[in-house]
């Protein structure tokens, strides 16, 4: 077996010409565009790559955008107040804070101050219990995402047996309440879950968000399942230099041998991931405006 390889990129290309439309009918219903604001503290070369993207993103949605850049030596207190001026504007739908923050800010109370309304990466506290009771909310956008991808591939998961593999805030607990709202059957698997392989082996649909290069071997796969990898790792540099491959958490080609359909690393679900911040952030502004969330 070869599996089909899940093109994230073409998928979130699709979705963000829809969410562009959808922007163009905002305005004509309420006179203005969503408006998303990040926060960028530092100069850490990879957040400021992944906020010009959102940057570029935002434009082409026909958001408004704006980024508020601050040098590491910032206070927390200061980027408090700017929060409470971002929740307080009329113009603000959606608040994105880039993490990771210096240490000497406490992000978890950085995180609670946004207005969960306006929580557009779903972090707030008030919407992961949301999500965990079944109520509409807004959630993190790389769990949301692979679960566009899962959709758009499988139509209907009810009653599959889904194993998340990784059970951070971020990615491994909402993943599994999402597939919980559809009906799959959930194992959530750790580093210390015993015979890790074993579990792995009994998945129709196997998600790895555990953070380690390539672990989750071939043999881990049940043939024929879907495989989608929220990993992306860069290997040390080889000896004649260059920056390092990237690769996911998955063993990608021993995995391909015997899933049905895979995701890769890169191109995966990382386009994903900012299309879905564009759509929560499109969400936030019709919900804030009184309006139906938009079809996507």
């Amino acid at each position: 077996m070869s599996a089909d390889k899940i093109d994230g990129k073409a998928a979130a290309a699709a979705l963000r010409e829809r969410i562009a439309s959808a922007v163009s009918h905002f305005k004509e219903q309420v006179g203005r565009a969503p408006g998303l604001h990040v926060v960028l503290v530092g100069d850490d070369p990879a957040s400021a790559v992944y906020v010009g993207s959102k940057e570029k993103a935002t434009e082409a949605a026909g958001m408004v955008g704006k980024v508020h850049r601050y040098p590491a030596g910032v206070t927390e207190a200061e980027i408090l107040h700017l929060i409470d001026r971002m929740n307080r504007d009329a113009t603000v739908d959606g608040i994105l804070v880039q993490l990771p923050l210096p240490d000497h800010i406490d992000s978890a109370h950085v995180l609670d101050r946004i207005d969960p309304a306006k929580d557009v990466d779903g972090f707030h506290v008030i919407n992961a219990g949301k999500l965990a009771v079944g109520e509409s909310a807004l959630v993190p956008c790389t769990p949301y995402g692979c679960i566009h991808l899962l959709k758009e591939r499988l139509g209907d998961l009810s009653g599959k047996h889904a194993v998340v593999i990784g059970r951070s805030n971020i990615v491994g607990k909402p993943m599994a309440q999402l597939l919980l709202q559809e009906n799959a059957t959930v194992t959530i698997a750790h580093s210390r879950t015993a015979d890790l392989p074993a579990l792995a082996r009994q998945a129709d649909i196997l998600v790895a968000a555990v953070g380690r290069p390539e672990m989750i071997k071939g043999d881990w796969v049940k043939p024929g399942a879907t495989v989608i990898d929220v990993g992306i790792n860069r290997l040390r540099p080889s000896e004649e230099g260059g920056r390092g491959k990237l690769v996911g958490d998955v063993a990608y080609d021993e995995a391909a041998e015997h899933a049905a359909a895979i995701t890769p690393v890169p191109g995966g679900v990382g386009p994903m991931t900012i299309a879905m911040l564009l759509a929560n952030t499109l969400r936030a502004a019709n919900a804030r405006e009184g309006l139906e969330p938009p079809q996507l």
